[in-house]
């Protein structure tokens, strides 16, 4: 029990600081590293990106318990969620909220009855068997990556949102295991909005940094 008490009295004030920077990233705020390209071009390999923890909810720190819903996630959010399908931690587009009807006819989605307006990109093709279109989706214009043929993944018939559920995509369209693969999102496995990229390091260049990259907003 002394030696106890003597490592607390000599190290008290790193305890009180890791502690509560435990729980600033448990329920406030937090950065993952992007290990796939499934929201490419928006996020990309290698990108570490912050993740607003209070954006939905605030929640008990250590757990998934909701104190309080601060809001909704809406079409064109970044969301960062726990799929218990996928058995993993994901970050996708919030395409369909709650009472949407949508559907995708090769990769042109219509939401609401309403098609979705797409305009080339500044640079059409990053390959030659790839297309960087922008996607107006409500309020936000983003860049979507498409495959030049037509894939397994780029249609589905209209379905209605569920209450309490979400219907997201990846930004690369014909490469990411969004809702065409695990179903909808349940509201309670979404633990934040992805707002900014911290930092980034090239995987394919020595992981260099892209500085370009760093702080800039998603």
């Amino acid at each position: 029990m002394q030696k106890l008490t003597t490592f607390w009295r000599n190290n008290r004030g790193f305890i009180v600081f890791f502690s509560l920077m435990l729980m600033f990233r448990s329920a406030v705020a937090d950065w993952y590293e992007v290990p796939s390209g499934s929201m490419q071009p928006t996020i990309q390999i290698g990108d570490r990106i912050l993740v607003d923890k209070m954006a939905y909810d605030l929640r008990l720190p250590f757990s998934a318990v909701s104190l309080k819903k601060q809001a909704d996630p809406r079409q064109g959010d970044i969301v960062v969620f726990v799929s218990k399908v996928a058995d993993n931690r994901l970050v996708k587009r919030v395409i369909g909220v709650p009472g949407d009807v949508v559907a995708m006819q090769n990769n042109v989605l219509t939401i609401n009855g309403k098609q979705i307006s797409y305009i080339d990109s500044d640079s059409v093709y990053e390959a030659a068997d790839t297309a960087v279109l922008v996607e107006q989706l409500s309020q936000i214009s983003h860049q979507v990556k498409l495959a030049a043929q037509s894939g397994v993944q780029d249609s589905f018939a209209s379905v209605k949102v569920p209450t309490g559920h979400y219907l997201v995509l990846g930004d690369n369209r014909d490469n990411s295991a969004d809702s065409r693969v695990i179903g909808f999102v349940p509201r309670d496995e979404i633990i934040g909005r992805a707002s900014k990229v911290l930092y980034s390091l090239n995987y394919d260049n020595y992981y260099l940094p892209r500085a370009e990259r760093f702080f800039s907003t998603l």
